[in-house]
C-alpha cells in the first residue's frame, strides 16, 4: 500500500453532506436557544447548563475537526477554511451565553459547588475542570466583560494568528543554488527542503527563507507586539484582587507549578552541553566543527551508499513490531487505524506542513495527520503521532470532559512511542552503521528539545519582560533572538537564527502564549517514564494505562507522584532524564570513533 488518504466518512461525507448542514443548523440554533441564568442560579439550572454546554461542545468540536482535517490536506480549499472560523465564532458564543452560568458556579460556596456536581457521575465527571476555574476566580471579570473579551478574540486577537497564516501560506521565496540557476517556490515547500538529504538546496532554501522573513519582518514584529500587548492588557485588567504575571496563564493551562517550571529550566541551563554536544557530533557527520542552521533539521548524511529508504508499508510493520514488545494490544491499535483509514500520510502539493494528531469528539475517532517522504525520520514521526492516537483510544470510554489532558501531559504516550520504536531497531541493528542511523534521531531531538525549546521559551520571557514598557521593532526582536541564541547554542552552531521569532509559527499562534517549554516537559517527562519499562516488567504497561487515562484529570505533579512517586518541583527528576539522553549521545561518539 502506498502512503494513505484519510476516510472521514465516519464523521461526514463531505462538506456538502446534509448531515453537516444539518449539524451546524442545530449548532447555531442550540446556541440562540442557550437559557438565561435566573436571579436565584439555582442548583438545578446550574446542573442543566453544566450538561448542555458538553453536549454542544462535541458537536461542534467534532464539525471543527471535520473542517480543520480538509482544510490541512487541501489548504487551498476556502470552504473548508470558512467553516473552521465559523466553528470558532460559534465557540465564542459559547463561551458568552456559558459565562453567567461559569461565573456563579466558580463564585459559590464550596457546599453548593458539592451540591451542583454531586449528584450523578455525568456532573461529577466535571469536578476537575471546574476546580481548576474556581482557582482563578479572583481573576474574573465581570460577565459582561468576560462575554465583550471573548467576542472581541474572534476579530481581534485571533485575527492576528490569520494574518500570520496568510502572509507566509502565500508568500514565495527564490532559492539562489550554486551555479548561480534560481528557483522560485512558496514558503513551506522550501520549509520541507531542509529536512531531507538534499545537500545541494539546504542552504539555498534557508537563505530563501530568511530573505522572505526580511522582507516582511515589520508585519510579523506588528503581530507579535500586537498578541504579547492585547495579553498584557487583559492580565493587567484581570489584576484586580490578584496581580496575573504573564507566565501564569500558560502555567495553569499546562497545569503545573512555577516551581516546576523553574526546577527543569534550571537542569536545562545546566546541562546545556549535552544538547551542544549533540550539536558538535551532528555537525561531524556533515564534515564540519560547527552545526550550520540548515543542517540542524536534515536526515544524516549515508555512512555508505545512499541514504536508507522506507515505505509506508515498511513503517508501519516496524511500529507494530515495537509496540509488540510492549503490549499486542498497542500492536493491534496500529491495526485499527490502518484499516479504517484513520491516517492521511499521502503526500499532495496543496498539503499542508507539519504533522498531528486529533480526533471526532462525537466517536472518538483518533486522526493522524502527516506527509510520507520515506525517511527515517517519518518511520518515528508516524510511531510519534500513533502514540498521540494511543493516548486517546484508551480514553475513549471516559466522560470527554476527563480527557482534556493539557500540552505538558500530552507529549507523553507520543515520546514514549518513539522511544519504543527506537529502542525495538537499535537491538535488532546488525550493523555499526544501523545503531548509528537509529542514534543520530536522538542527537536529533536532543539538540532541538533541549536547546532549541529553552531557546524559544527564554526568548519569549524575555520578550515580555520588555514589552509590557515598550513595544520592540524587527531589529530588536532580531537582537533579542540572537543573544539568546548564542546563549544556548554555544559554540554548536555557525551562526545564529536572528529571524527565528518571525519563521517560527508558535510566537504567532494566538490561542495560546509560551507554545514551547511544554514540548521539552513532554520530552523528559516520557524519558522518565519510559525509564519505568525495565524495572516494571510485566506489571508495566497496566500501570502506563493507568497513568495516561490520569492526565486529563490530575495536574502534572499529581501524576507523576501518584506513578512514579517523584516530585516535579525537585531538580532530581529532570537529570535523572537527561543522564539518560547524554549517554545516548556517548553512545553515539564511541560509535562514529570506532
Amino acid at each position: 500500500m502506498t502512503a494513505p488518504s484519510w476516510d472521514l466518512s465516519i464523521a461526514f461525507q463531505s462538506l456538502q453532506d446534509p448531515k453537516l448542514k444539518q449539524t451546524i443548523s442545530q449548532l447555531e440554533q442550540q446556541i440562540a436557544d442557550f437559557p438565561q441564568l435566573d436571579s436565584d442560579a439555582a442548583v438545578s439550572q446550574l446542573q442543566h447548563a453544566i450538561l448542555m454546554k458538553e453536549a454542544i461542545t462535541v458537536n461542534l468540536a467534532t464539525v471543527a475537526s471535520y473542517a480543520n482535517c480538509i482544510a490541512s490536506v487541501d489548504s487551498a480549499n476556502n470552504e473548508a477554511k470558512a467553516l473552521v472560523n465559523h466553528m470558532t465564532k460559534l465557540g465564542s458564543a459559547l463561551s458568552q451565553v456559558f459565562s453567567p452560568f461559569l461565573d456563579s458556579i466558580v463564585n459559590s460556596p464550596l457546599e453548593q459547588f458539592e451540591q451542583i456536581i454531586s449528584e450523578n457521575e455525568e456532573l461529577n465527571a466535571h469536578r476537575f475542570l471546574l476546580e481548576e476555574e474556581r482557582k482563578l476566580v479572583e481573576n474574573r471579570l465581570s460577565v459582561k466583560e468576560e462575554q465583550l473579551l471573548s467576542a472581541m478574540s474572534v476579530d481581534g486577537k485571533n485575527a492576528w494568528g490569520k494574518l500570520y497564516d496568510n502572509i507566509t501560506g502565500s508568500m514565495k521565496v527564490t532559492l539562489v543554488l550554486a551555479d548561480g540557476t534560481e528557483e522560485v517556490m512558496g514558503l513551506s515547500q522550501a520549509a520541507s527542503i531542509l529536512y531531507g538529504s538534499d545537500t545541494l538546496r539546504r542552504e539555498p532554501a534557508w537563505r530563501a527563507i530568511q530573505q522572505g522573513m526580511k522582507q516582511n519582518q515589520e508585519s510579523f514584529s506588528a503581530i507579535l507586539n500586537a498578541l504579547a500587548g492585547w495579553r498584557l492588557t487583559e492580565y493587567q485588567k484581570r489584576s484586580k484582587e490578584k496581580s496575573v504575571h504573564f507566565l501564569e496563564p500558560s502555567l495553569h493551562g499546562s497545569r503545573i507549578e512555577q516551581a516546576t517550571l523553574d526546577s527543569m529550566m534550571s537542569v536545562a541551563k545546566k546541562n546545556r552541553e549535552v544538547g551542544q554536544k549533540a550539536g558538535r557530533l551532528m555537525a561531524k557527520m556533515f564534515g564540519a566543527e560547527q552545526l550550520t542552521p540548515w543542517d540542524q533539521l536534515a536526515s544524516m548524511p549515508p555512512l555508505v551508499g545512499e541514504a536508507s529508504n522506507y515505505s509506508f508499508d515498511e513503517a508501519i510493520d516496524i511500529i507494530k513490531d515495537a509496540f509488540s514488545g510492549v503490549s499486542q494490544e498497542m500492536a493491534d491499535f496500529v491495526d485499527v487505524m490502518v484499516k479504517n483509514g484513520w491516517i492521511d500520510a499521502a503526500p499532495q502539493e496543496t498539503k499542508r506542513l507539519g504533522a498531528y494528531c486529533t480526533k471526532f469528539a462525537d466517536s472518538r475517532t483518533p486522526l493522524v495527520f502527516m506527509t510520507w517522504g520515506d525517511s527515517m525520520s517519518d518511520v518515528l514521526t508516524l510511531a510519534h503521532e500513533l502514540g498521540h492516537a494511543f493516548h486517546n483510544w484508551v480514553m475513549r470510554d471516559m466522560p470527554l470532559c476527563t480527557t482534556r489532558y493539557p500540552m505538558t501531559l500530552a507529549e507523553t504516550a507520543s515520546i514514549f512511542a518513539e522511544n519504543v520504536v527506537r529502542d525495538a531497531l537499535l537491538a535488532k541493528a546488525k550493523t555499526k552503521e544501523d545503531k548509528i542511523e537509529m542514534l543520530w534521531e536522538e542527537l536529533s531531538s536532543a539538540l532541538a528539545l533541549t536547546i532549541n525549546i529553552p531557546v524559544r521559551y527564554e526568548f519569549e520571557k524575555a520578550f515580555y519582560e520588555q514589552r509590557s514598557s515598550k513595544e520592540l521593532g524587527a531589529e530588536g526582536l532580531s537582537e533579542l533572538m540572537r543573544v539568546t541564541w548564542e546563549e544556548w547554542y554555544g559554540n554548536s552552531m555557525s551562526e545564529a537564527d536572528s529571524l527565528f521569532w518571525a519563521s517560527k509559527l508558535h510566537f504567532s499562534i494566538p490561542e495560546v502564549s509560551f507554545y514551547n517549554y511544554p514540548y521539552l516537559f513532554g520530552y523528559l517527562f516520557s524519558i522518565g517514564v519510559y525509564a519505568q519499562r525495565e524495572a516494571k516488567g510485566a506489571d508495566f504497561y497496566g500501570d502506563y494505562i493507568n497513568l495516561l487515562r490520569d492526565t486529563g484529570t490530575m495536574r502534572a505533579e499529581e501524576v507523576v507522584q501518584k506513578h512514579l512517586q517523584m516530585d516535579l518541583t525537585q531538580e532530581t527528576f529532570w537529570q535523572q532524564s537527561l543522564d539518560r539522553v547524554s549517554n545516548q549521545i556517548d553512545e553515539f561518539e564511541r560509535l562514529i570513533s570506532e
